[in-house]
């Protein structure tokens, strides 16, 4: 791959579908020049199995969280074991997966009552959030500039961007970076389309949040960090550049928000 270095900045690689070849799965995406990937955390169950991959794999980083699906898990003790599974690892990048789904659940007081703490938290840490946001935009800004104004509100990504240019501004003026996954190969996501020519240089990061959301040509199978080069390549079509220019400015932008190298 030359001088391609690319970063995956969100995937999930513990589910069971990837018990079986996750040594494999790993030699792709180094062949596709994949330096680092984020392991997202859906559930606090999940916590002992990321930190025992992302100690076996030099590419592993994760955060810690519980994502607004799994909001009814969330319990007064919840934040003192994030913050403590945050301090003990130094391969822990940010807090999350957080945010709010209306899409598939309408427990909206219960997902913000998850989601506020660990906003919170992410403050306290000074560490990153990231942020799932599904049919939620509106009350996800209103909840951001709220928190703004306090000088609580975290930095962050909004990752697999699927919203409207104008939301994206919203978020982009709270200093929010946007993450663009596979959806951004596919035809007809007119809008998102339009917000990846527009967002700032310095304000996107690619991922595949493998093994969901498979990029085309590969859509349909199970989706892993190698095919954050198809993304790339997609995005840096769509910008009109050439792909080593995505993969510099997506790489400096993952750097800068995750500080991966400070950790080691």
């Amino acid at each position: 791959m030359g001088d391609i270095e690319l970063i995956d900045s969100h995937c999930h690689l513990i589910f069971e579908n990837f018990e079986k070849d996750l040594e494999d799965v790993v030699l792709r995406l180094r062949s596709k020049g994949v330096k680092k990937l984020v392991h997202a955390c859906c559930e606090f169950k999940e916590i002992p199995k990321l930190k025992k991959i992302s100690h076996e794999f030099d590419e592993i980083y994760y955060s810690v969280g519980l994502h607004p699906l799994e909001s009814e898990k969330w319990e007064q003790s919840s934040k003192s074991l994030l913050r403590r599974s945050a301090q003990e690892d130094r391969r822990v990048v940010a807090i999350g997966e957080l945010g709010l789904d209306f899409f598939k659940n309408e427990n909206k007081n219960m997902q913000i009552d998850a989601l506020i703490p660990q906003m919170e938290l992410a403050c306290e840490l000074e560490l990153p959030v990231i942020i799932h946001c599904r049919d939620a935009a509106n009350e996800m800004i209103a909840i951001c500039n709220d928190l703004f104004r306090k000088g609580k509100c975290p930095k962050g990504v909004l990752h697999c961007w699927t919203g409207t240019p104008n939301e994206m501004k919203q978020f982009l003026d709270l200093g929010f970076y946007i993450s663009f996954s596979g959806i951004l190969t596919f035809p007809k996501a007119y809008e998102i389309h339009e917000c990846a020519k527009i967002v700032p240089n310095d304000k996107y990061l690619i991922e595949t949040d493998s093994p969901f959301l498979a990029p085309v040509p590969h859509r349909g199978k199970r989706n892993e960090p190698a095919f954050v080069e198809n993304v790339a390549k997609f995005l840096a079509d769509l910008r009109s550049t050439e792909l080593i220019t995505i993969a510099k400015e997506s790489s400096k932008n993952a750097e800068d928000l995750f500080k991966f190298d400070l950790l080691i």
